[in-house]
This record gives structure tokens, sequence and C-alpha cells, in this order.
């Protein structure tokens, strides 16, 4: 039964596959439609393939390298996709294409690089989540830039994922792997004066990448550093207790944190099953207690995307797929602008839990899911009594000592 039921999760997982191997440049056309490009510099801890149409595979590298990528978006598509080639090598016209690729030596010639790409001195620096190849990563961020409208540099931070549905943990342990290399990337972009302000946008397990970062950079310089403003969570894989603890030990003064949730989201359940049935933190209803009260007293905020369609069977990408959720993202988000004025508006109804107050941030309210998503956690044995959640997370906020 329960060999079964893991076929069942598996299943829900797979999805359509893309050709492989599109990061060797292609030559735009001179008669070719007007297309867009998107610029960005990407730092990896994965190790090199020796292809130049894949660049780096899904294997752990000790040295990290930086790589300057061009993507080019096809004029006509659908926002919040990603137009995946066909055949090989990808039309410009139809597909997204990489049109260039330098590697970068040193960090001289990054900061040369960002000093040509400088857009206000914002800085974005994206960290994808599991079962995601190199060129994913790179085709996702160059959508969320140009869909989002955002005026700010963006840097691709990509770890060791093998990209395989049965590789979890490898994934989950590439990111404690990379995590000396994030928060090194990140104080080296904070140390380059063209950077006035630094976003991160972490989806997926790419979140507890990216906390786990932030906490060491808090335990080891006693705070966050100063230059990184927001910090945005797109359904976070990581057990909210252990958030909790990640974000009391970075310090203080913090980052502004957002987060986005949804109940349906099934890739969640399954890393809940995974993971002896821990409730995720991108799985919670924020409007209800004890979380309403908890995120209050943290200042952060929590957008409910449980309302908000999606082509992702999973409903685990919808921040990126949402044009509208995209472009919140893009244009306020980023800049640090409150979501509680008459100017935020979207079209699908959505709540936002802003200092303990529930927000209608869409035309219709929101109503809270009844429960996060059990369906694909049904067939398995039954579910044991979880711990009251007030008890469990009581302290979870507060710094504790071992000896008083």
């Amino acid at each position: 039964m329960l060999r079964r039921s893991l076929v069942v999760l598996l299943s829900v997982l797979s999805g359509c596959g893309h050709p492989s191997g599109v990061m060797a440049p292609v030559t735009l056309s001179a008669s070719a439609p007007r297309t867009a490009k998107v610029d960005m510099l990407v730092a990896t801890t994965r190790q090199p393939s020796g292809d130049p149409a894949t660049l780096f595979n899904g294997e752990r590298s000790p040295k990290p390298y930086l790589t300057e990528v061009a993507v080019s978006i096809p004029p006509k598509r659908q926002p919040g996709t990603v137009q995946w080639p066909h055949r090989l090598p990808p039309n410009p016209a139809t597909d997204f294409a990489v049109i260039r690729v330098k590697q970068l030596e040193t960090v001289a010639e990054g900061r040369a690089w960002f000093r040509q790409h400088v857009v206000g001195g914002h800085a974005l620096v994206f960290i994808h989540g599991f079962n995601n190849k190199y060129e994913d990563s790179v085709f996702r961020l160059a959508q969320i830039v140009h869909d989002s409208g955002m005026q700010a540099t963006p840097v691709l931070f990509t770890w060791p994922s093998r990209a395989q549905l049965i590789a979890y943990q490898y994934d989950k342990e590439s990111t404690n792997y990379s995590r000396t290399a994030l928060e090194q990337a990140l104080h080296t972009l904070a140390a380059d004066p063209d950077v006035k302000d630094i976003t991160i946008l972490a989806h997926s397990m790419g979140t507890w990448l990216a906390m786990e970062s932030l906490r060491q950079m808090g335990i080891r310089d006693g705070h966050v550093n100063p230059k990184i403003h927001n910090v945005i969570l797109a359904s976070p894989d990581i057990d909210i207790q252990v958030f909790a603890k990640q974000y009391v030990e970075m310090g203080a003064p913090r980052p502004k944190f957002t987060i986005f949730v949804s109940q349906d989201d099934k890739a969640l359940a399954v890393s809940s099953f995974i993971t002896g049935r821990v409730s995720r933190l991108g799985a919670i209803n924020p409007t209800e207690e004890p979380y309403r009260t908890k995120l209050e007293q943290a200042g952060i905020t929590a957008i409910d995307l449980t309302k908000v369609k999606s082509d992702d069977a999973l409903n685990h990408g919808k921040f990126a797929e949402s044009p509208e959720i995209v472009q919140l993202i893009g244009r306020r988000l980023m800049t640090g602008q409150p979501l509680t004025d008459s100017n935020v508006t979207l079209g699908q109804g959505i709540t936002a839990v802003v200092g303990g107050t529930v927000t209608n941030i869409g035309t219709v309210a929101a109503a809270a899911a009844a429960a996060p998503a059990t369906m694909i956690e049904q067939p398995l044995q039954p579910r044991k009594k979880q711990p009251n959640a007030e008890g469990t997370l009581q302290g979870d906020l507060q710094p504790q000592s071992l000896v008083k």
C-alpha cells in the first residue's frame, strides 16, 4: 500500500519535459521579429559539464563559477510562461533562446558587468527550487524579470540539483553544501559600490538555502548586511519551527520578509509526507491562529495565493506564472512599497496578512481554505496527531540560551 502511494505521489509530480541543452548561444537574424532581452549574472556551485549546450550539470563543485548570460524572449507569448523550443536550436521568433554566454574569471569582471547593467543600483538575487537544471533556472529568471517589469539587475544563484524526482534528499543536501557560497556571493554583491539595495527572491527548496545563508551571515556578522532590504519566499519548503529559529538567529535588524503561501500546493504536501508529515511554511493559512499573531510579531507579510488559478498542476509556481503576482513582486515588493493602499488591486481574490491585519488585495475577498492540501496524502497510513501549533511555536520567535 505504501509503495503504491509513493508511486501516486511521484506520478503527480511528473510533468512534460522539454529539449535539454539550450544553453548554446544562437544568432539573432536581422530579419527576425524584434525580441526582448534579459541580461543576467549567474553564480553557481554546480560542476561544469564540459558541454556548451548545458554548461553545468547537477553535481557539486568546490569552486563557484560566474557566468554572463543573455536570454532572448519572443514577442508573442502568454505572460507567466516559459516558451521552451520544440526542437533545437531554438527559434528566437517563437522560443526563449540564449544569445550570449561568457565565463567570468574574477570578481572584478563581475563588478564590471554589473556596472554596465546597473539599474538604479537595485539588484535581484533569484534562488531556484527543487528539481531544476541550470537552464531551467536561467529561463525562469528571464521570464520573471521580463513579466514583472522590475527595475533591477538580475543575479541568479543556481545550486547543484540533479533535476530528478527521486533526488529530493540529494537536492536538499546540495542547498546546505551551497550556503557559504551564497553568503559570500551576497557579501560580494553588497560590497559593490554600484549596489544600493538587494532583494532576494527564493522559491521552494531554494528558500531553505536563502534562510540558511542569511542565518549564517547573521551569526558571523551579528546581523544581515544592511543592503539586503527585502527577502521574498515563494512556496517556502521549510519546517515552520525551523524557519522561526532561522529568522531569530540571523540577528537584527532584519530585512523585510514577504512569504507567498497556498494551501493547495501539492508539491509541499508531498514534501510534508517525505519529511515525516511536518507542516511546511508555504502551506499555512496565514489568517488562522497562531500564524496570524506570530507573523504580526515578526513583522512578516504573508500573501495567500490559494485562490489564484494556475496552469501548474502542482500549484507550486503561482508566484511566477500569475501575471498579477509577478508584477506585484517587480513593482512593489522589491521596492518595499506597502500592500495596504488603494493602488494594489489584483485580478483574483487574494488576501495579505500585513501587520496582523487581513487585507483583501484582490477584487474578491479570498475565503480561507479549510485545510492544507491533503488529497494526495489520503491513501497513506493514518495521520498521527500533530502537536499543538501554539505550543510548539510559543518560544520559537525568541532567542534561547542553553543555560540561564
